[in-house]
């Protein structure tokens, strides 16, 4: 099972950077390219100038990396960053606000040592993308440094760790800041060595599951790998861990938002082949052609509901609302062409179950059952990812892409089941938010956890 440990973080200094709001950032997979420029401007020291973005320098990929890691090495030397002195586990009350409602989530960051994924200590969720893998590593082994935290979730049925989070929540935090999922973080230190020993023995024989940053752990296993064999065979190295935030699985500040898909660069008869397929196992019910992106969202998001329902009371979903949002499949599209907004629904009859257990996923049935067998190879050609819906329905509308496909969040329950059967779900299948801030604790992977 997962092995946690404190480590000695390093953070900004308040007396050289001022308000830390100004330097922290989103973690790398969020930052395109303009808002990577108004984080640059924002402040000299931001965290981005370290992170970085999704896609690297397309000229000299190499020079970004290296030079990240020089401004990190003049940071550290200037105090701008300053390594704590003993090691420590780190709490975060993250609070926000998202659709006109609070939200408050904990966090742990701890150093999780980095395990092959048979041995069940951390388990993925999702497939990963060779470039971006390629893209952290290399960072890594620039800088030595990991810049951002892992998202993973824990259970903690007993509220065994809750009770152990609350006397620290009760003290003043040694940082706070306001985060880019307009919210805010609060920050607490925790150096006692008998609290951490408590913290560490609470998770003994508890499995981690990845959450958010499926790639950054893809590379920090290479990166381990990399090492030199007396190294990775001693427990003690940084080398060996990685940075994680641990979330309880039921805390209820954590949400489950979808990420969509879009269509882009098919050959008409290859769209059109993709339409075909559509339409072979759902039906199309057009909508107004002035609905908006939200209110296609709520018609997907009633027809699950209704669904739920139905198979909760044994009823017929179609009785419980309009045929255009029965069944417990279906999705938004939005197309570039003349067509207007459409909600699809798996047809009436349907095995779906007898798929896969994955088939229970909206992006799996999209993916195995219509895009693969269409686009083969070409299908990372054709087809991005984006939590954002209204951004995606305007590029559609504008021709900018062919479609943008809406998809609900993701269900927990089976979330969890499939995770612990070992079970992966296609690329970007899964958007837990708020996304961690990058920049709040960094932690460095040269030398020994604990060394002074």
């Amino acid at each position: 099972m997962a092995t946690i440990k404190p480590f000695r973080g390093i953070r900004y200094a308040p007396q050289a950077v001022g308000a830390l709001s100004q330097v922290i950032c989103p973690p790398y997979d969020m930052i395109g390219g303009a808002l990577k420029a108004e984080l640059r401007q924002r402040s000299p020291y931001n965290a981005v100038h370290l992170e970085g973005g999704e896609q690297p320098d397309p000229t000299d990929p190499q020079a970004g990396y290296q030079n990240a890691a020089r401004l990190y090495q003049q940071w550290r030397a200037a105090g701008i960053l300053q390594q704590d002195d003993a090691p420590s586990f780190y709490l975060m009350r993250h609070s926000y606000r998202l659709n006109e409602r609070s939200h408050e989530h904990l966090g742990l960051f701890a150093a999780v040592l980095v395990e092959d994924y048979e041995t069940g200590a951390v388990l993925p969720h999702e497939f990963t993308r060779e470039p971006a893998v390629r893209d952290r590593v290399a960072l890594l082994q620039a800088s030595q440094t990991q810049f951002s935290p892992i998202m993973s979730l824990y259970r903690d049925e007993p509220g065994a760790l809750r009770r152990l989070f609350d006397p620290i929540l009760a003290g003043p935090p040694v940082a706070a800041a306001d985060t880019p999922a307009a919210g805010h973080a609060q920050l607490w230190r925790i150096a006692d060595p008998d609290a951490g020993a408590d913290i560490a023995q609470a998770f003994a024989g508890r499995s981690l599951f990845l959450a958010d940053g499926h790639h950054r752990y893809e590379a920090a296993r290479r990166y381990r790998s990399l090492q030199p064999a007396d190294r990775r065979q001693d427990s003690a190295q940084a080398a060996n861990y990685v940075m994680m935030t641990l979330v309880e699985f039921d805390d209820p500040g954590l949400l489950l938002l979808p990420y969509h898909r879009t269509l882009a660069g098919l050959t008409p008869p290859r769209l059109d082949a993709v339409r075909r397929q559509i339409e072979t196992l759902y039906l199309a019910h057009p909508l107004p052609t002035d609905t908006t992106p939200t209110a296609a969202l709520t018609q997907v998001a009633n027809a699950n509901a209704a669904a739920q329902t139905a198979s909760a009371t044994g009823t017929n979903a179609a009785t419980q609302t309009t045929s255009a949002s029965a069944g417990p499949h279906c999705f938004a599209a939005f197309w570039a062409d003349d067509t207007p907004p459409t909600l699809y629904t798996l047809r009436p009859g349907i095995d779906w179950a007898s798929w896969d257990a994955l088939a229970v996923s909206e992006a799996w049935v999209l993916q195995e059952r219509i895009l693969a067998p269409i686009l083969g190879d070409a299908l990372p050609d054709h087809i991005d990812y984006s939590p954002d819906h209204e951004t995606i329905v305007r590029q559609a509308r504008s021709g900018a892409i062919q479609a943008a496909i809406l998809l609900k969040p993701f269900p927990l329950a089976p979330f969890r089941q499939i995770v612990s059967a070992g079970r992966r779900l296609p690329p970007k299948s899964t958007f837990f938010y708020p996304k961690l801030p990058t920049g709040l604790v960094i932690n460095p992977l040269d030398g020994a956890l604990a060394a002074p």
